[in-house]
């Protein structure tokens, strides 16, 4: 899946000049978001102290975020596109590797259509949206774990402030925390969705054969037996995918509050301004979302491991024929 696309002379300059692109728009975009973390410091100070400024001084800061959004879309919007078409010609690759070696088998290979067509689109869309995302993480992990670290100095709790980095330390033990729960809360759903994929290629092979002979295939009795285990499979992916969406929609939302909680009491006893806090709350959001990717995105990751199963196993029958 990986070497013919990166190990492939005509493949080359997309492979890597391709993803060192894109690296190079990331970390245009991880610049700006750095530039927005400090740019909520000034502009809640200003409201917080709006006796010390003038209204020129909000103005300003409102210019400022505008200088910074347009180009940040434009910026995004781009990275966005490139990946794309980027993710597509991995796919091509992808595609026409697997049909060489598919032509030259002597036996069938079950499920051949599926994999080549199905499975490589989807491998295809998932690598776009999640490898982006994987990558801005650890851009944002690299700028703002830094500042976070450095904004540990103003926690005021009596367990934290002794700690140097005690935000980074919280963002990592949380995060690390939150992702073993869901792997244990989750442990199920890769292997429901494999069994799902079976099942509908089964019910999907049916139907492609009553295209030519509808005499011989798709008997009613057929068909409602095959769809039988679709659903079936369908209601015990939904029942577990049910309560762990109970434990990642509370986990998130449990997220929201903890820099506050953190912080509050330093800005009630004036060891910080409300810039400060907003500041922290957003960094602490960079870091602490970075490191919890793969929990936001465990559904995708889930589909994932079982797109690379199947592709997995259609290699070594490709190479067993």
């Amino acid at each position: 899946m990986f070497s013919l696309f990166f190990k492939s002379r005509r493949w080359a300059l997309w492979a890597w000049g391709g993803f060192a692109l894109l690296v190079a728009g990331l970390v245009l975009q991880t610049r700006l978001n750095v530039a927005f973390n400090e740019w909520y410091r000034q502009f809640y100070d200003v409201v917080q102290n709006v006796q010390k400024h003038t209204l020129d001084d909000f103005w300003a800061s409102i210019w400022l975020f505008l200088k910074l959004a347009m180009p940040y879309v434009i910026l995004g919007t781009l990275i966005d596109f490139f990946a794309s078409h980027w993710i597509f010609r991995w796919r091509e690759a992808l595609t026409f590797g697997y049909l060489e070696r598919w032509r030259a088998c002597k036996t069938d290979v079950e499920g051949s259509s599926q994999r080549i067509q199905e499975d490589m689109y989807r491998f295809a869309k998932i690598v776009e949206g999640l490898g982006v995302q994987v990558l801005k993480a650890l851009m944002l992990l690299a700028a703002f774990v830094p500042l976070l670290w450095s904004l540990s100095k103003n926690v005021q709790i009596p367990l934290l402030k002794d700690i140097p980095g005690s935000l980074v330390w919280v963002a990592l033990v949380v995060s690390v925390g939150g992702l073993v729960v869901s792997w244990f809360v989750g442990i199920k759903l890769p292997t429901l969705e494999y069994d799902i994929q079976k099942k509908e290629a089964a019910f999907r092979k049916e139907l492609v054969f009553a295209e030519d002979n509808k005499r011989d295939f798709a008997l009613p009795e057929t068909i409602s037996s095959l769809f039988l285990g679709v659903r079936l499979s369908c209601y015990r992916l939904f029942l577990h995918y049910g309560y762990f969406q109970i434990w990642l929609i509370s986990f998130s939302q449990f997220m929201v509050i903890v820099p506050f909680m953190i912080m509050g009491s330093g800005l009630f006893t004036g060891a910080i301004t409300l810039g400060v806090m907003v500041q922290v709350s957003n960094a602490f959001d960079q870091v602490r979302s970075s490191f919890s990717v793969f929990i936001d995105n465990w559904k995708t990751i889930t589909e994932f491991r079982s797109i690379f199963k199947r592709l997995k196993e259609f290699e070594e029958n490709l190479e067993r024929h």
